[in-house]
């Protein structure tokens, strides 16, 4: 499950970020599938984290805002809220994980223990979950100047023609034409702006490696996962 997945180099010790690909199969839960098919393989998703030491996973079903949900309270199991596109823990053996097709997947990790997973695209950047994941890090004590930011796989700006509504959003300016966007661009602007202690960006496109990855795009009803550990096993 887990070896499939595209890991996240450059974390820091005890936190582990994975993207997942199509070799270990579609993780929405809105495609065309069977209940059971797609259960079984979040099944075996747990049962990989596990081995990790995560003995718990926070997931939600995502609505393209900026609202970032904070998880500090003790359980184990999964839990999927509704209407959060980030989680936030410094809760060890837990994993957070956000869907994406397209979309960017942010991983934030502190050295001393708390990590953050977002759910990026136009209108979470435009909506900044970024600056809103990292005020909530920062609130528990873990300031953005010490925090490692990685943006995952996702569409890359010569892939993603969006309108004019779209860029205006995005950037902050009036725009009347149709354009190309690289959110990743945006949001890594966005964590500079911040000076966080590290950025690095994946290479990979969703669209342009369809073969890898599930793209919106692209026409597939499939989704990936980015998943981060805290406190996985080195």
């Amino acid at each position: 499950m887990l070896s499939s997945a595209v890991e996240v180099e450059g974390l820091p010790d005890g936190i582990r970020g994975w993207t997942t690909t199509r070799a270990a199969g579609s993780f929405g839960l809105g495609s065309g599938e069977s209940v059971g098919a797609v259960m079984d393989r979040w099944s075996a998703l747990q049962d990989a984290l596990a081995t990790v030491g995560a003995t718990s996973l926070a997931t939600a079903s995502q609505v393209h805002e900026g609202t970032v949900a904070i998880h500090n309270a003790s359980w184990t199991g999964w839990l999927r809220q509704r209407g959060v596109d980030g989680h936030v823990t410094t809760i060890r053996g837990r994993a957070l994980a956000v869907t994406v097709a397209d979309c960017t997947p942010v991983f934030v990790a502190h050295p001393d223990g708390a990590v953050a997973a977002l759910h990026a695209g136009w209108r979470g950047t435009a909506a900044r979950i970024l600056d809103v994941g990292l005020d909530a890090m920062e609130a528990l004590g873990f300031p953005a100047a010490e925090c490692a930011v990685h943006l995952g796989p996702a569409i890359c700006g010569a892939c993603y023609e969006v309108g004019p509504e779209v860029l205006s959003a995005v950037t902050g300016r009036a725009v009347d034409h149709k354009g190309l966007l690289d959110v990743r661009e945006v949001l890594a602007q966005q964590a500079t702006d911040r000076r966080v202690h590290a950025l690095t960006v994946a290479q990979a496109c969703t669209r342009c490696q369809n073969d890898r990855f599930y793209s919106h795009r692209a026409g597939d009803a499939g989704r990936q996962l980015g998943i981060i550990v805290l406190g996985a096993s080195q």
